[in-house]
């Protein structure tokens, strides 16, 4: 462990802060919410349950199809733009299934009641942020992960980061229905494209290319 600070002190290289902080972005945009909730979401949404069923299959079915086009971009694009665009495009997906719950209607149960055109709306945007996040930050951050650490630290930076990982995971996931209950569907969608957009600056100013690079020049 004591590879992972900068020498003669106590404080983490910043490329581990760097690490770390990837690991969370990927988890706060909140992909994991889709698929462990998705039927709950799109049950709010007014769908009958065998349709918010069928959503979340469909959903599930995306985010691996979409994955194909990262393996043949990730080394012609770069990891660095991918991210950027990834972010960029789960922004505005994001911002736009918040604008659709927040301009509907309301029923007398407090579920929120869509037009077919607002629906329509709602299920593309929700599948092109899956696209978004399975052709960028989805599997880039690992292949990040895995190339932007020195050698003298990778095991044990790799270590923290994918804890890290799974520590923003499950917070993300048990403060979801909380904030669901707090400030509804739009409320939570707004959170998680404001997480979407932080990501921009944070990739842009803290996250360099790894791309034909060896882990002795990293």
């Amino acid at each position: 462990m004591s590879d992972l600070f900068v020498r003669g002190t106590h404080r983490f290289a910043l490329v581990v802060w760097v690490g770390m902080g990837l690991a969370v972005f990927q988890q706060l945009v909140g992909i994991n919410i889709i698929f462990y909730y998705g039927e709950v979401l799109w049950k709010s949404a007014g769908a009958t349950e065998q349709w918010a069923l069928r959503i979340n299959l469909l959903t599930g079915l995306v985010n691996i199809l979409a994955t194909i086009p990262a393996i043949a971009l990730i080394d012609r694009a770069g990891r660095k733009p991918l991210l950027l665009a990834g972010s960029a495009g789960m922004a505005v997906t994001l911002a736009a299934m918040a604008a659709v719950f927040a301009t509907a209607r309301v029923g007398v149960d407090g579920t929120p009641l869509l037009t077919h055109g607002a629906a329509v709306t709602g299920l593309a945007a929700a599948n092109l942020y899956i696209v978004a996040f399975a052709v960028s930050w989805g599997p880039v951050m690992w292949v990040l992960l895995g190339e932007m650490f020195p050698n003298r630290m990778r095991g044990a930076a790799l270590a923290v980061s994918g804890a890290t990982n799974w520590v923003s995971n499950f917070v993300v996931t048990v403060t979801f229905l909380p904030l669901l209950n707090a400030v509804g569907l739009a409320g939570a969608y707004a959170v998680y494209a404001a997480a979407a957009v932080l990501s921009l600056p944070f990739v842009w100013a803290l996250v360099g290319e790894t791309r034909g690079k060896t882990l002795e020049q990293m």
